[in-house]
This record gives structure tokens, C-alpha cells and sequence, in this order.
């Protein structure tokens, strides 16, 4: 038995047989031509790359149906990168002046391609590298005849393990015989990770070695919730993991029953709990799962799911979506997040040596009015149809929030000339998600409507651990006790100045860490929509005052893991039902 950890990236745990998927650019050897042979083959080459522009345009269709419209764009990425000349000119140069074949010069052109992204350590780049291997193995299974992929050939009770996975390969797993898939690179915000979730197969990404250490046919355990992958488990351990599965089986059903009920703590404390999504489907589920509606709607997948940029109309139509699936709940729409690991920097000629530093979220959008006011258009029309607030994210200074404010209001101007309507009150907030807003976020309270502080973004800036990198992802910690005292200086600031503070970053989904958040002052909390009814079990399980009490008690604890395992401790002896569906540690 080996247990292999990685990063987990769509929830679910599956037993079944290892399917291992190769990468067949690899089994492509350098064939020599003879010089009148050349035309010829780059004629064969473009018969390949047609039928494989085809095919794309057949999986994207496909996507739409099963995935919904926004995610399948990914797939119109790829179709204009294999009308691209700057991938494809260089297939046609190299047969030409070295005479060799014409699956030779794809293999090696387009390795050379992904292996340029993938060196420049970036997520956004290595994402780009991931794009084209996709795009090699489309056109040279038309070149050496295989009309059938190897993802045709996998049996019933399937798990998929590749070094891996494109968007392409996932959503054309066959969800009957699939059970879940195992990659060894991979992170978070990868678009085979968007599609992961989007299928709804349990998935864990970055665990170096899985396909390498695989065999064929072998049995494997996928612990999608904790990133945990078993290669040939033992009899033990395959029985814990079937109680498991039953666990999760039984909890799910319990879970079902709390839609309907408040999120009201024993002793009267009301707590908003609300979801957050990536695209407008999503806000049903949040819906069905007894959520109070959306605080947090990242806008910049219409950007990362798209080959162009949105057009005005197309951001409305989504957030309109949004508004019709909520009827009448609150919408919390972010501007867009681009840079750092996402769309930006896969398109500009000179990537930023530390994106995360550099021009990102409102910078971008400060430095890019055409595309802001766009968007901020479309929301402002969109708040004409339901409660809208509006929030603007990574927010460091005053003046540029102010000036970030200034640009709405200029919209709003814009359109009350146009006799459009929209409304005029929206709320206008501010994710809190740097340590210098943090700090004077007393100042940030007498300009802003609201605070949404953004957890993700304020762990990674305050104790500088890149959230993306493997190499450091141990040392990224919402329990860090400077983490926590910021978290109490915002709410603070807020309680003193009586503007809502909310949060939403992926450390409200966990159940533990809620009594804390609760007891920090946050009435607010945004998960994602799984999350949420065992969040409202925590919050009717447990009185306020003994929030405060376990609050108070994790601030005097020096370290991330005292404090966590007090939390742990405590959550554990006050809502046992809530772990339920994971206590087993195999």
C-alpha cells in the first residue's frame, strides 16, 4: 500500500482500478523525409489540425450541454490556438528546412512550446502549457491514425491517473465508467480543476509521482476531501474507506434536512450564510441548499473561459442569470480578479516577474477603463432586476478605492443620460484581503458600504506564502495568530462604524474555524454552496457566547497549530454530528 498526498481539488471519495493515461507526444520518434516529400506532409499536417478544429468544435458543443456554457468557452481558447500562427507557422517551417515528418514537427514544436510556459513557474503559464499539450495530442492522433484515444479503452469503476489532465480529457470522461482522476501537476485554479467541479468527480491534482508509481488495473482510493490518494490499499483500509463512503452517504442525506431551517444559534444569534460562485448556474445550488443568496460572484470567469473578452451584453446576461436563479436573495458581484495566475498574464508580450505583486485585480482594472467600465455598466443595469451589491477586490489604499467609486459613478451618469435604468443606491464594498487595508480599515469604514474580507488573499499576503506554490502550501495557515488578529481589526473597525463585515474566503467553509469567525464578531459568512449546510449545523449547534469564550481562548494561543487544534478540540466536543461525514483518518 502507498499513500500519496496532493491537492484536492473537487470533494468526493472513490474506490476503483487504476486507469493510467499516457502522454503519446512522448511516443513519437524524429522520421527523416526526403526533401520532395515536404509538401506533402504539410499538407498531412493541415488535413490533421482541420479534423482536430473539428473535433473541438464537436467537445465544445458537447461541453456546453454537460457543463453549461460559461466553462465550455475554455474549449473556444483552444480552437483559436490552433488557428494560431504563431503555433502553427513553425510546424510548416520545421518540415520544410529539416525534412522530417509531420507528426515529428508537431511533437517537438509544440513540447517546445509547453515546456517554455511551464519553465516560467507561474500558474497561469503552466495552465498555457497544459493548453497546448491538449492540442499535440489532438493533432497527432489524426496524424498516426489513432482515431480511437486511449480514454476510449477505459473499463468500468475507473481511475483516471495521468501526469495530466487536460480540459478536453476530463470532459469527455465517461461518467459511467469514471469514478475520479489523479494528476501529479496541477493546482487550484487550473482549468482542469474548473472542469473537475463543474462534472462533479471527486479530483486531486499536484501528486508528483501518481502516474509514475500507478499500475494498470491496481486498486486505488481517491480522497477527494483531503487530497489523499491510495495506491493498492490494504484490506483495512479499503474497509474504513467503505464505512467512510457510507459516512458521507448518510451525512449528505442529513445534511439535506437543514436546507429549510434557520441559521440561528441556540442562544437567538442570527448568522447570513451565503455562497460563493464562479458561474451564474451555480447560484441554484446555493439556492437548494438553503443559502441566503451570493457574496461572492467571481466575474473573472466569463474572462478566463472565453477566447475574447466579454462584451457588455454577455456580463449582463450572466449576472441577470444570477439574479433570476436567486429570485430575490442578494447578489454580491465582484469586479473582475484578472492578473497574477489568471488571464492576463497568459496574453501580455512581457510577464510580470512576481504577478502577484504587480498589476493585479483593481490596478489592472484602474489601468484598463474600457474593460471596467464594461463591466460596471452591466452590473449597474443588471441591479435594475434584484438586490445587487457591488465590491471592488485587493483593495490597498484609500485613493484607490476613491477612484475606483469615481468610475461608477461616472457610469451611473452615463446612464441616466441614456435613460437606462439601474439602482442608483447599490451598495458599493470593498474586499479586505491586504494587510495595509487591514490596518486602516477604520479609514476604509467612513468611504465604503461594506467589507467583504477575502481570506484567501489575506493569509497569503500577511504571512508570504504563495497560496499556488506546492513547495510552501504547508506553511499556509488561516490559523496564524497575525491572521486572526487583522481578521479582528476589520470586524472591529466595521462594529465601530457600523458597515456590515462579511468574509469569503475558503477558510469560512471550514466548520471549526467558523465558531472562531463567529466569535471574532462576523455574523456573515460565504462558502461555497456544499459547504454551507454543515456551516448552518455548526452555527445551530452551538450558543454565541461560547464562541466568544473559545474566540478569546485561541487568541492568547502563539501558534498555528495550538490554535487549530484547540478549534479542532472544541468544535469536535461541542458539534460531533458535524464531522460525521470525516472521521476517519486512514
Amino acid at each position: 500500500m502507498e499513500s500519496l498526498e496532493g491537492i484536492p481539488v473537487s470533494e468526493g471519495v472513490a474506490a476503483g482500478r487504476v486507469f493510467v493515461l499516457d502522454d503519446l507526444s512522448a511516443r513519437i520518434v524524429r522520421r527523416p523525409i526526403a526533401p520532395d516529400q515536404t509538401e506533402e506532409e504539410i499538407a498531412r499536417f493541415e488535413r490533421a489540425r482541420e479534423a482536430a478544429v473539428e473535433d473541438l468544435r464537436h467537445v465544445h458543443e458537447r461541453a456546453k450541454a454537460e457543463i453549461g456554457e460559461d466553462a465550455a468557452r475554455i474549449f473556444l481558447v483552444h480552437l483559436g490556438m490552433l488557428q494560431d500562427s504563431a503555433l502553427i507557422e513553425p510546424v510548416r517551417d520545421k518540415i520544410r528546412t529539416e525534412h522530417i515528418a509531420a507528426e515529428s514537427a508537431v511533437s517537438e514544436v509544440f513540447r517546445m512550446w509547453g515546456d517554455r510556459f511551464r519553465s516560467m513557474n507561474e500558474v497561469a503559464f503552466t495552465t498555457k502549457a497544459d493548453d497546448v499539450r491538449d492540442l499535440a495530442d489532438r493533432v497527432l492522433e489524426r496524424l498516426v491514425g489513432a482515431r480511437r484515444s486511449r480514454l476510449a479503452e477505459i473499463g468500468m469503476n475507473a481511475i483516471v491517473i495521468a501526469r495530466d489532465l487536460t480540459p478536453s480529457q476530463a470532459v469527455n470522461l465517461d461518467k459511467n465508467k469514471v469514478l475520479a482522476f489523479v494528476t501529479d501537476l496541477g493546482g487550484r485554479t487550473s482549468h482542469t480543476a474548473i472542469v473537475a467541479k463543474a462534472l462533479g468527480l471527486p479530483a486531486v491534482v499536484g501528486c508528483r509521482r501518481a502516474s509514475e508509481l500507478a499500475i494498470d488495473g491496481e486498486s486505488v482510493i481517491v480522497d477527494g476531501h483531503r487530497g489523499r490518494v491510495i495506491l493498492s490499499p490494504d484490506e483495512e483500509t479499503a474497509e474504513q474507506y467503505k464505512e467512510y463512503a457510507e459516512q458521507r452517504r448518510r451525512f449528505r442525506v442529513s445534511l439535506g434536512e437543514l436546507a429549510s431551517l434557520e441559521a440561528v444559534t441556540p442562544d437567538g444569534h442570527r448568522i447570513e450564510l451565503l455562497g460563493n460562485i464562479e458561474f451564474p448556474e451555480e447560484a441554484a445550488s446555493v439556492v437548494e441548499v438553503g443559502g441566503g443568496g451570493v457574496g461572492l460572484y467571481r466575474t473573472e470567469f466569463l474572462y478566463l473561459t472565453s477566447d475574447h473578452e466579454p462584451s457588455e451584453e454577455e456580463h449582463y446576461e450572466a449576472y441577470a442569470k444570477c439574479i433570476e436563479l436567486l429570485d430575490g436573495l442578494p447578489l454580491t458581484i465582484r469586479t473582475v480578479d484578472l492578473g497574477a495566475d489568471k488571464y492576463t498574464q497568459q496574453r501580455v508580450e512581457q510577464p510580470e516577474r512576481n504577478p502577484f505583486l504587480g498589476c493585479r485585480s483593481i490596478r489592472y482594472c484602474l489601468r484598463s477603463l474600457p474593460m471596467f467600465k464594461t463591466q460596471l455598466r452591466a452590473i449597474l443595469r443588471a441591479s435594475s432586476l434584484g438586490p445587487v451589491k457591488l465590491m471592488f477586490p485587493l483593495i490597498s489604499g484609500v485613493e484607490e478605492f476613491r477612484q475606483a467609486r469615481l468610475y461608477v459613478r461616472d457610469v451611473m451618469e452615463d446612464l441616466r443620460e441614456s435613460g437606462v435604468d439601474f439602482d442608483p443606491d447599490i451598495a458599493i464594498g470593498m474586499m479586505v484581503e491586504t494587510p495595509s487595508a487591514a490596518v486602516i480599515a477604520d479609514m476604509f469604514a467612513r468611504e465604503a458600504d461594506f467589507f467583504s474580507i477575502g481570506s484567501n488573499d489575506l493569509i497569503q499576503y500577511t504571512i508570504a506564502v504563495d497560496r499556488t506554490n506546492e513547495q510552501v502550501a504547508h506553511l499556509y495557515d488561516p490559523h496564524h495568530p497575525a491572521v486572526i488578529r487583522l481578521i479582528r481589526q476589520i470586524v472591529d473597525a466595521g462594529r465601530r462604524n457600523d458597515i456590515p463585515v462579511s468574509i469569503c474566503g475558503e477558510s469560512a467553509s471550514i466548520p471549526e474555524y467558523a465558531l472562531l469567525l463567529m466569535g471574532l464578531g462576523l455574523r456573515t459568512l460565504s462558502a461555497t454552496a456544499s459547504a454551507l449546510p454543515n456551516l448552518k449545523r455548526v452555527v445551530r449547534g452551538v450558543p454565541m457566547h461560547r464562541c466568544e469564550q473559545i474566540a478569546r481562548k485561541a487568541f492568547t494561543l502563539d501558534s498555528a497549530a495550538q490554535i487549530s487544534g484547540y478549534l479542532r478540540d472544541q468544535a469536535r466536543q461541542l458539534v460531533p454530528e458535524a464531522f460525521d461525514g470525516r472521521s476517519v483518518e486512514a
